[in-house]
Order: structure tokens, then sequence, then C-alpha cells
């Protein structure tokens, strides 16, 4: 991974937060703070708020009630963030030029970019594949030309919602690997999965979120060695949460 980013958005800060569409209330109560540091990973069933929260801290959905900071500001830029949604839209022509694309949105002198979209295709893995319609890749190959394309905003701060969902156990490791990487690199990744295993795999930190409030959080050794709250050490048994 050939980048650098500085955390100039953390601590991300969620205060007494409440997202309403309409009737429906899908977030509520919600304080959390996010720091630099390993990924923190977001789990629950469901209809939880995952989503909703990764939206709002991206910036995209704002608050109805509570407030969001980012390093301590209320209103930020989304030049140092970047999200990866589930199922992220190739564009039609190739994955050098899916990248080539988000350089070019993402302020990059045009003749740098096929250089710079070179390297990120190789920082995913995808090195000889730069000219294969981005369409005709594998379901695991576009996800990873999608990290590809968050990467080239040089973000501090990478949201990324289920990006193994429905990935087969060598795509989602190859995932999950490229995660690792960034955050090594001290980008802060803040991830939402179904999956408990790769909670623990990859997780700094556990957030677990129920019909949208925050149920119980705090570093993933704890949370899962021994969980403080009813709901919590029913999920981590593998139970129903209703």
């Amino acid at each position: 991974m050939k980048m650098r980013a500085l955390a100039t958005d953390l601590p991300l800060m969620f205060v007494d937060v409440a997202i309403v569409a309409g009737e429906v209330t899908i977030l509520e109560g919600i304080s959390l703070t996010i720091v630099p540091g390993a990924p923190t990973v977001l789990i629950g069933p469901n209809g939880s708020g995952k989503t909703t929260l990764l939206r709002a801290a991206m910036g995209l959905i704002p608050a109805t009630r509570g407030g969001i900071t980012w390093g301590g500001r209320q209103f930020s830029p989304p030049d140092h963030r970047a999200i990866l949604f589930q199922r992220p839209v190739m564009l039609r022509r190739s994955a050098a030029g899916n990248v080539r694309y988000a350089l070019a949105m993402a302020g990059v002198p045009r003749e740098e970019r096929a250089q710079r979209a070179a390297d990120l295709l190789a920082d995913v893995g995808l090195q000889g594949l730069e000219r294969r319609p981005a369409r005709r890749l594998s379901g695991g190959e576009q996800q990873r030309l999608a990290l590809a394309r968050a990467l080239a905003r040089h973000p501090a701060l990478l949201f990324l919602d289920e990006p193994t969902a429905s990935l087969d156990p060598a795509a989602t490791k190859a995932i999950e690997d490229i995660v690792r990487a960034i955050s090594a690199r001290g980008v802060k990744v803040v991830m939402s999965t179904h999956d408990l295993g790769q909670a623990k795999r990859i997780g700094g930190d556990v957030v677990l979120l129920h019909r949208g409030r925050l149920i119980e959080s705090g570093p993933a050794f704890e949370f899962f060695g021994n969980p403080r709250t009813e709901d919590a050490r029913k999920f981590v048994a593998g139970e129903l949460l209703v």
C-alpha cells in the first residue's frame, strides 16, 4: 500500500444522536467515540442501524437530534473520508478506467493518474486485470476494485458496509487482508459485518447495535471474552435478538 493518511477527522464523535425518517426512528440515543487505531467493527441483526450509522459518519445523513463532530468540528467536508457500500456500482469502463475516474474526482493531475491507478490496483491484488471491463470481474474482484476507488481519495477514515457479504471464503480473506494493510498504514477503518468470526479477526473495537440503539461497545477481546449486557451475551452465543 503506497499511501499515508492524516486522521484530520478523528476523533469522530456521536453525542446522543437520533436519526428519524418520517415516523420511523432508525437510530436513537447513539453516543460513540471513534479514535485512531485498529478497525472498529459494527455488528448487529438486520435493521439494527449499522448502515445508517455509517452513512451519518460519512456525512451523508444529518442527525435529527444530537450532534456529530469530526476532529472537533461540526461541519467537515468529506475530503478525508470515503465509503464503500455493500453493492458498489461499477462504471462501464475498464478496471483501470474506474480507478482513473476516481482519481480525477479526487483532483489528481491527469499526468499522474495512470501510474497511481496501477499502484492502487496492485495494492488490492488486481494487477494484470487493468484492461478487464469492471462489470466482467467476479464479485470479490469488484469489491477490491471498489476499495481501490475509495483509496484514490487518500482517506483518513474509510467506512465499509458489509464488504464481504455473499463472498466466498477466499474472496473474503482477500478483502480482510486488504483491510488489515489499510489499517496498518494509519487509515481508520469502520466496518459493519454480520460475521462474528470476522469481527473477532479484524476488530480492534466492537460496537453492537440493536433496534437503532447502541447496546454495548468496547475492545474486541473484552466484548467477546466477557460481554457486559444480556443482549451482547446472547448475540455472541449465536442467539437471535428480537
